[in-house]
């Protein structure tokens, strides 16, 4: 018996390793296709890749961007696992990052202090922003993805009125660039040094933390148990004892919350301010990296890491002849053949369950028959 149950721990491993693997390779596959049609010759672009996305400075840059990665995929699987689609985490950090930005450049505070009241303001941004999509599903029925991408709209057009130099911006000394004030050098998060190869962002023990508290909460708690018990059959969840609509606002607030985190690995490790040129689409490329990294925190990472490592590596093409715009072939065709993989994974893992299950029937009936006769 316990055989057969490591057999079958392993079989499950296999097929959630299955699916993101063969997503990978498939968009690999597709891409070196359109290469081809272009008239050139995939193999030095893959080369490039291998030989560039190994270099020292390389390994940070994928580093750094994967910490913002991993704090948008979290935030989207959070969301995922109650079955929500919190498409609004783009204007949840924005908004979030901003405040946060304005806040860190108005305060007069030691780091120590200021760092964490920046956090803790960029998290309650974030959840209020998402709590209110939470509370339109529950108390109106409103779809959180009509909602979400409302708000989105909302907090772009907020952002942009408040960014104006008369009234919470400030125009640079050149006077071509509209931002918040910059966070004093004793506001800014701390960075691992790392020689040439430049400065890994300590904004990753924040990722790392927010990581290890997703797993936790969600596997091993009640919380985590009625909330992945409402995200598979609210009906079931709620003869089980668990109040729906409370746990749907939670998640949504908890969502925004992390959301509200996605931001600050750039305002406190790079930019030190909030301007027009601060990243855009974070929150979508979270809804990516959380169903290639299939909600999981570990996977979420993993995929994190995918996603910087294209980045910088496909930005190198331009340099040795190939178009740019690969990167985003590659980034669609991954989220496409994720879907499809996982679909695929999925229905061969019912077959077998259902073989299994038909085998251990078959076997009892005739134990039972041995028995009788």
């Amino acid at each position: 018996m316990k055989k057969f149950t490591q057999r079958i721990d392993k079989e499950k491993l296999l097929l959630a390793i299955a699916a993101p693997v063969l997503a990978v390779v498939a968009a690999l596959v597709v891409t070196a296709l359109v290469i081809l049609a272009t008239g050139k010759n995939p193999m030095p672009a893959f080369d490039d890749m291998l030989s560039y996305g190994s270099a020292s400075d390389s390994q940070v840059y994928i580093l750094n961007k994967a910490t913002t990665y991993y704090l948008a995929g979290i935030a989207v699987a959070i969301g995922f696992r109650m079955n929500l689609f919190n498409i609004g985490v783009d204007g949840q950090y924005r908004i979030a990052a901003f405040i946060a930005a304005v806040l860190g450049g108005a305060v007069s505070l030691p780091g120590a202090v200021a760092i964490p009241l920046m956090i803790i303001a960029a998290m309650a941004v974030g959840a209020l922003w998402a709590a209110i999509a939470g509370v339109l599903k529950v108390t109106r029925g409103v779809s959180e993805v009509i909602s979400t991408i409302m708000l989105n709209a909302i907090a772009t057009a907020i952002i942009a009125y408040l960014l104006q130099p008369e009234r919470l911006g400030q125009l640079d000394e050149a006077g071509t660039l509209v931002s918040t004030k910059p966070l004093p050098k004793d506001n800014w998060f701390f960075a691992i040094d790392n020689g040439d190869a430049g400065s890994i962002w300590g904004f990753i023990v924040v990722a790392v933390l927010v990581g290890a508290a997703y797993w936790f909460v969600l596997g091993r708690t009640r919380f985590g148990f009625d909330l992945r018990a409402v995200g598979q059959s609210e009906s079931a969840a709620a003869a089980s004892g668990a109040n729906v609509k409370k746990m749907i606002v939670t998640s949504m607030v908890i969502s925004g919350a992390v959301a509200g985190l996605v931001g600050l690995p750039t305002l406190l490790n790079d930019s030190h301010q909030f301007d027009n040129s601060f990243p855009l689409g974070l929150g979508f490329t979270g809804i990516a990296v959380a169903l290639l990294g299939r909600n999981h925190p570990v996977g979420v990472a993993l995929a994190a890491l995918v996603w910087g490592y294209l980045e910088r590596t496909t930005g190198h093409f331009e340099v040795i002849g190939y178009d740019k715009e690969i990167l985003g072939v590659i980034q669609g065709v991954i989220v496409l053949c994720v879907v499809i993989a996982y679909e695929v994974v999925r229905r061969y893992g019912m077959k077998r369950q259902q073989q299994r299950v038909g085998a251990e029937l078959a076997a009892q009936a005739a134990k039972k028959q041995e028995v009788t006769a």
